[in-house]
Order: C-alpha cells, then sequence, then structure tokens
C-alpha cells in the first residue's frame, strides 16, 4: 500500500492556560492535539476527536532533557517563536528545538546547544499517558480501544528508549499488568517480559521515549560479559539533530501512520510485490530452507514448487568465509555468475531465493584476519608494550591488564600488534604485567618484533569463534553483501547474530547500522519485493525489517524444541506490528504427517508464517514427503487467503490440540479436529499366571466411528501382538514388528506396515467392523511378546478419534 500525503501549514500559535504555566504552543496535526508550558514540557495529548485527553498528570513530560556530568536536567523555562523551540537550562545552556508539524503527525529535532560539548545525552521524554492498553514497546505505539499514540526515531542515532544502560542495550522488564492476557506468558502470575524500547508500561498508562548520545569522545562500558569495553569515539554530529516525529490517530490507522512518516520523513520503506512490507500478507510467507548448489537448484525449486511456496532460503556452506562474504566455490563454482542462475532459474518458476548472513562475524580465515589483519577489527580495550618484543618472545609485557584479564566471553584469547596476532593463555596474577604463554603469529599472521610502547590491543571475539567489527568495517561489510544482492537477485535475508555488532560501542544503534548501511545500498528493483529478518530487534531497525522469525529446532523433538517461546512471541509480535512467525522446524526422515499438520495448524491459529528445513536426501527418505508438501501448500493457501474463522485460529492455538484437513476438491477442504492419545505396553516381569498386557481408557467425544491408530515397535522387535477393544473385539496381528516399524491402520479394510520413514513394507486385510469404538469412554488392551526383554522395551500405541468435518473454502 502506498500512501499520499500533503503537508499542512504550521498550526503553531501562543495560548496561554488558566493554569499556573503559561502554554506557549498548541499544536494541531491529525487526531492528535498537544500542547507545550513555558517550563517546555507537554501538559495535553487530545483526541482532537473525542476530546479525550491522555497526558498523565501523574508524571512531568519534558520536551527535551539533557544529561550533565551524568545527571539529567529539565528545562527551567521556554520560549517558542517562528518554529522554534528555546530551552533554558542550568547555568545559561539553551537547546533550540525545531517543531514542524505534518498532516498526521509533528517532528521535534535538536537545532543547536549553546555549549555542546557538556551535553552526553539528549532525551526525548519520556512522555507519559494514560494509555494502558497494547504497548507496543520496539514500535513506539501505545494504544486502547480506540486512540493510538506513537513515537518515531527519524535518524539511526536517535534511539527509541532511555538510557537504562550506558552500552545502548534496551533492557527486558517484566512488569505485572493485570488483565493484561493479550501479554501473559502462560507461566507467570500475570507479568509481561517486555523488550522496553521507544514504549514503557507504567502504573496507570505508559510512557514514549527516545534519546541520543554524544559519541565524540572514547568512553568505557559493560557488555559481552566484560566489566570494561572501550568504546571508540564515533563521529555521527553527536546530539544535535537528533529528530522525532510524534502522532496520535485512531487506534485503526496507526501503522498507515508510520508508513505515511517512513515515506515523507525519508525512512526506508521496504516493499513486497510493490506493497509496503509491513501491510503485505506475504510478509508472513513460510519458506523452505534447503542445501542447494548450482548443479541441484532445480531440485530445490521443484521441493519448493511441491510445499506451495515461493520462497527458498539457502542453507549450507554459502560463503568461503565470513567477512569478505566471498561466495563457496563448492557450491557456486562462478561465483557470483553462479548463484545468479540460480536466482533466474527459481524466479522464472515463480520462487525466490535468500540467504543467511551472520552479520559481522569475521572468521578467522577471511582476509579481514589473515595474513595482515584489519585494524578495524573491534577490541575490548588496548594498552602498550612496557619493552621490545622479539618475534620469539612467548612473553609480552603491557602497561596495563585491565582489559586483558577478562576471560568470560574471550573465546580465541587474541591480540593485536601492528600487523601480528597473537593468542595467550593467561595474564600474570600481579604487575609487572604480561601475557603469558603467548602463540605468536596467529591466524596466519608473521611474527615480528614490536618496539617498546607499541600499541597492544584484545580483539573483542565470539563463541562462534569469530572476531568481530568496529563502525567502520561493519559499513563496509554491509556495502559488500548489498553488492552481493544487487549483483545476484537474492530477496531475502536473515541477519543472525546482529547482536555482534554492539563490538561498535554503538549498542543497539550498532545493531541497526549493519542492515541500514545495507538496505541504503541496494538498487531500488531490489527494494521492490524484499524480505528482511533477523536475529534481534531495534525501534529504528522496525522500519528495515519485514519480520522477526525466533524458534529453533535443534533442542528437542518436531514438536517440543522452544514451543513455549516459540508460541510466547505472537503476543509481542502483535503488539509490534510485526507478522506472525514460528521460527524454524525441521523435516526429517521420521518426520509423522501428524507433526507436520500440528505444525500447520499453529500456523494457521496465529497466522504466523515458519521456516521448513527439509534437505533434499531427507525428504526422499520419508514415505510420506509428497503427502506432507501437499498439505504444506494447501494449509499455507488457506492461511494467507483467510479462509479460517476467528473462533477456528483460536481453537487451533491449544498446543495439546491436534487439526487435520483434506482436499475435497480445489478450492474446498474439511476441516477436523483430531484426539490422539499414546500408550505404551513395555516389557513387564510378573508372577506365573500375571497378565502382562496393558490395559488404558480413552475418550471418543465425537460419535461412532472407526478409530485410526499408529503401533510402533521401540527397542525390540515384537511379535504375537494383540489389539482388544472394550473387552470384546480382538484384533490379531499376524506379523513380526521389528524395531522402528510402524503399522497404521486409517479406516477401510486394509493396514500398512511402514518403515521408521514411513515408506510401505506391505499391507494386508483386516475387518473394518474390529476398529469400531462408541461415543464416550472405551477401553483397550494390548499385548506382546518382546524379543529384547529390558525396561526400555515398547510398543507405542497412538489412537486416534476425529470430530465432525467442517468445510473451509478457499477465498479468494
Amino acid at each position: 500500500m502506498r500512501y499520499s500525503f500533503i503537508l499542512s501549514f504550521i498550526l503553531i500559535v501562543p495560548l496561554w492556560s488558566c493554569s499556573q504555566d503559561k502554554v506557549i504552543a498548541e499544536i494541531n496535526s491529525g487526531a492528535l492535539q498537544a500542547q507545550i508550558n513555558d517550563k517546555g514540557a507537554f501538559v495535553s495529548f487530545t483526541d482532537s476527536n473525542t476530546g479525550k485527553e491522555y497526558i498523565s498528570v501523574d508524571t512531568l513530560s519534558p520536551v527535551l532533557s539533557l544529561r550533565i556530568d551524568g545527571k539529567f536536567q529539565t528545562p527551567n523555562s521556554a520560549r517558542y517563536e517562528s518554529e522554534i523551540i528555546e530551552l533554558d537550562f542550568d547555568e545559561g545552556l539553551v537547546a533550540k528545538v525545531k517543531l514542524e508539524t505534518k498532516e498526521d503527525y509533528f517532528t521535534l529535532e535538536l537545532l543547536s546547544l549553546s555549549e555542546i560539548d557538556r551535553v552526553d545525552i539528549a532525551q526525548w521524554g519520556p512522555y507519559g499517558s494514560t494509555i494502558d492498553g497494547v504497548i507496543g514497546e520496539t514500535v513506539g505505539v501505545v494504544r486502547n480501544d480506540e486512540f493510538a499514540l506513537g513515537i518515531q526515531s527519524l535518524n539511526i542515532k536517535t534511539l527509541g528508549g532511555y538510557p537504562w544502560n550506558e552500552s545502548d542495550r534496551m533492557p527486558a522488564f517484566d512488569i505485572f499488568r493485570e488483565g493484561d492476557s493479550n501479554n501473559m506468558r502462560p507461566e507467570s502470575d500475570g507479568s509481561v517480559l517486555y523488550r522496553v524500547e521507544a514504549a514503557k508500561p507504567m502504573n496507570g498508562g505508559s510512557s514514549l521515549q527516545a534519546y541520543t548520545r554524544n559519541r565524540s569522545k572514547e568512553r568505557v562500558f559493560e557488555d559481552f560479559n566484560h566489566e570494561k569495553i572501550l568504546a571508540p569515539a564515533y563521529d555521527d554530529g553527536g546530539v544535535v539533530g537528533s529528530k522525532i516525529a510524534i502522532f496520535g490517530s485512531h487506534v485503526d490507522l496507526a501503522l498507515q501512520t508510520i508508513g505515511t512518516i517512513e515515506i515523507v520523513e525519508g525512512l526506508p520503506h521496504p516493499m513486497i510485490d510493490g506493497e509496503w512490507a509491513k501491510t503485505s500478507k506475504k510478509a508472513s510467507s513460510a519458506y523452505l530452507i534447503t542445501s542447494f548448489t548450482e548443479a541441484n537448484v532445480e531440485d530445490a525449486i521443484a521441493l519448493t514448487k511441491k510445499a506451495g511456496l515461493e520462497y527458498l532460503y539457502h542453507y549450507g556452506k554459502t560463503f568461503e568465509s565470513w567477512g569478505h562474504f566471498e561466495l563457496y566455490k563448492g557450491e557456486f563454482p562462478n561465483g557470483r555468475a553462479s548463484l545468479r542462475n540460480c536466482v533466474e532459474l527459481a524466479e522464472a518458476q515463480g520462487v525466490k531465493i535468500g540467504t543467511h548472513c551472520l552479520s559481522n562475524f569475521v572468521q578467522t580465515n577471511d582476509p579481514y584476519v589473515t595474513p595482515i589483519p584489519d585494524p578495524r577489527l573491534a577490541k575490548v580495550g588496548t594498552s602498550t608494550i612496557t619493552s621490545r618484543v622479539e618475534a620469539s618472545d612467548r612473553e609480552i609485557p603491557i602497561a596495563s591488564a585491565d582489559f586483558f584479564n577478562q576471560m568470560k566471553n574471550n573465546n580465541l584469547q587474541t591480540v593485536m600488534i601492528g600487523e601480528e596476532l597473537i593468542r595467550y593463555g593467561s595474564v600474570s596474577k600481579t604487575a609487572p604485567w604480561k601475557l603469558l604463554d603467548c602463540q605468536r603469529g596467529a591466524f596466519g599472521t608473521q611474527a615480528i618484533a614490536h618496539e617498546a610502547n607499541s600499541q597492544i590491543g584484545k580483539l573483542l571475539d565470539h563463541g562462534y569463534k569469530v572476531f568481530l567489527t568496529e563502525a567502520s568495517l561493519t559499513e563496509e561489510m554491509s556495502e559488500t553483501l548489498a553488492e552481493l544482492y544487487n549483483e545476484t537477485g537474492l530477496r531475502q535475508i536473515s541477519f543472525d547474530g546482529l547482536e555482534g555488532n554492539r563490538s561498535t560501542g554503538l549498542g543497539t544503534y550498532g545493531e541497526s547500522l549493519m542492515p541500514y548501511t545495507w538496505y541504503n545500498s541496494l538498487s531500488d528493483e531490489l527494494k521492490e519485493h524484499l524480505i528482511i529478518d533477523a536475529s534481534r530487534t531495534t525501534h529504528f531497525f522496525w522500519h528495515i525489517y519485514t519480520r522477526m522469525n525466533w524458534g529453533e529446532p535443534w533442542y528437542a523433538g518436531f514438536r517440543e524444541s522452544q514451543t513455549e517461546y516459540r508460541f510466547n512471541n505472537q503476543a509481542y509480535f502483535q503488539r509490534n506490528y510485526m507478522p506472525g512467525m514460528l521460527g524454524w522446524f525441521k523435516l526429517t526422515p521420521q518426520t509423522s504427517i501428524e507433526d507436520i499438520q500440528w505444525m500447520l495448524a499453529k500456523s494457521a491459529g496465529y497466522d504466523a508464517g515458519y521456516a521448513l528445513v527439509a534437505d533434499l536426501p531427507d525428504v526422499n527418505k520419508n514415505g510420506n514427503s509428497e503427502q506432507i508438501l501437499a498439505l504444506i501448500g494447501d494449509w499455507e493457501k488457506l492461511r494467507l487467503s483467510g479462509s479460517f474463522s476467528e473462533e477456528q485460529k483460536m481453537l487451533m492455538r491449544d498446543t495439546e490440540s491436534e487439526f487435520a484437513i483434506s482436499r475435497k476438491d480445489s478450492d474446498t477442504w474439511n476441516w477436523r479436529e483430531i484426539y490422539a492419545d499414546i500408550f505404551y505396553h513395555k516389557h513387564k516381569v510378573r508372577q506365573p499366571g500375571e497378565p502382562l498386557s496393558s490395559s488404558f481408557t480413552f475418550e471418543n467425544p465425537s460419535a461412532d466411528q472407526l478409530i485410526n491408530f499408529d503401533l510402533k515397535a521401540e527397542n525390540s522387535s515384537v511379535n504375537q501382538i494383540t489389539i482388544e477393544l472394550n473387552n470384546f473385539k480382538k484384533i490379531e496381528i499376524p506379523l513380526y514388528l521389528d524395531s522402528g516399524q510402524i503399522l497404521r491402520y486409517e479406516g477401510g479394510n486394509k493396514m500398512v506396515l511402514l518403515d521408521e520413514n514411513w515408506n510401505v513394507i506391505k499391507e494386508m486385510d483386516t475387518d473394518p467392523s474390529l476398529f469400531e469404538v462408541r461415543s464416550g469412554e472405551n477401553t483397550i488392551v494390548i499385548d506382546g511378546t518382546f524379543e529384547t526383554q529390558n525396561e526400555d522395551s515398547q510398543l507405542k500405541l497412538e489412537v486416534k478419534t476425529q470430530g465432525s468435518p467442517v468445510e473451509i473454502r478457499l477465498k479468494s
């Protein structure tokens, strides 16, 4: 969606209130009327349509505060004339702020300070409001059922938030908000974990805030599990130029208003098929992750299309090394030309390709490290060597150990002197300080002699065994990555490891710097269809990224890996106008149709996309892969078209519930709930004559029907298997069930024997009447003889009944 806009006249006139303080300016911008008094504070945020006041009378809301010598000062007085607010602070310091009103919002920009070097932070707000409904802490919008109030940083150096940490990291606050069921964590007592930035819950309402730091001088702060890190000076103009927008709107127009602000103020405004990514339904598209090469890319494209998906994400060894982002010749033998060929083959079939990058991680085999290290590799801090060091010396004397003896998160234990990298084992416990057990000429650099008083820097690293970057190197890497995208036509990226960019000393500013530089270096053509996700969010980065896709499949089973984390994040996404995404799931040869439909139902319930990691060999081994791929396409089509009702979505969010769809015709499906119970019949040792069978009960909440079941042998082969229903229907299984094999019944007159990867071994005739169960409670008894008789030997029985079908039609 594109937004038209008209710049309005400045609607600011001097006024006086009936209260003790004078109102010096009234601002009328869209649905918001705001007033500023002669103390330099906002005293009114009014909905012009309803007349309702939203300013908090319990808190001061200064237009601008300044931090001087570690202490914040609010203005003593204020004057307004010709778009300029002059704010007077202690000791004669004067700040000039430009106030400009647009049609739907107004802006505040710090134009000048009478003594700029005295100020280390310029703070906008916090602006207190009585709105205590939905708090969009990252996007910077608070809203109730009628009205939304928002703040937007208008340049990258203006950080959404408050300097709670000197590292400029935004904290997470565990805040109790009674009745906040939309945001509540299930395991909590009603508290909500907020990733606090531009908006923050507070007693009786909320606050909006942003700030800019003066970075013209070096400073020391705590981060990366180090008590001391030296942030180098960074020239971005300091606090002058800090700029924000403030708006109020009907709640349904808040997102549209942010889109207008992006266009008018020249902020990033990525599109998908020409529509703003923040409103595009495709922003939450599911996508396929697989390893492919130029040689087999057509197989990967075919797999994507079989799954009914439009996005294919390269997974594997994309680059020779992180840093210079040269493509791995083993997969793309002609470099960018090979990848470009893959992209063109995919786009010809309606598929767009993307890839993964570890942001500013620099591997130790990258040219930024070897054979001559780049001086812009990030450093924890520096010192000097106190005497000449020969090329063969294993001990290096240093003037100070402050930055060198911090061993937490010191993964590579590397220092830089000139063009040499040196790894050290430890630091002497007392002065004179020395680096001990040094390994000279590390990572392919040259061991050479160094003169006394040469600078030595402790390199900052990461647990992935990589080095990190200063700001200028971050920007260079970003531009290199943009060149790759411009030349190849890639349309999707994931900025993983963005937290590494705090190595710049800029905190969340640094996290935004890499994708911002990258985005600004892209061609206009790419910006018309681009999907961007990342490992981190920040207030300014909100304008760039399409979505966050948190949740990894590596830590437990298909349904168990980070399940609570995945679903809890959906509330955070919703309150920050972000598309729902469930994270990554992995398709293995053993993945069942039931597991896939469980995931797809959650995707539909939360209206959230996901990534499916599906290596081609694993797909080929899974006997259900064709059916799984078809189901993925059907569920995704129904979800993106909005075919499910809100009631159905709420039902499907329950992690314990299962649902399935079955196609009726080209645009109609049956949707039903599946009631599943899992039982385990284990090998037992009992006294003579005592039954060794296992008896269970299960509920069929629907009408009388045939049960479905899967019977799997685990850790032993089993024979002489019998199943008895309701104490009179006995089913004898005439086969030897090897460990890992599955016997499946899905109705009709056949049972199917499957291997552990769901491939059909054989079919067997059976009598369907034996599998009829009544509505309500039923009993089932299972028995069998285990070949391996130990405590892990068992038969796993999953019994399934089905609810009544509901017809779902595809919406156009």
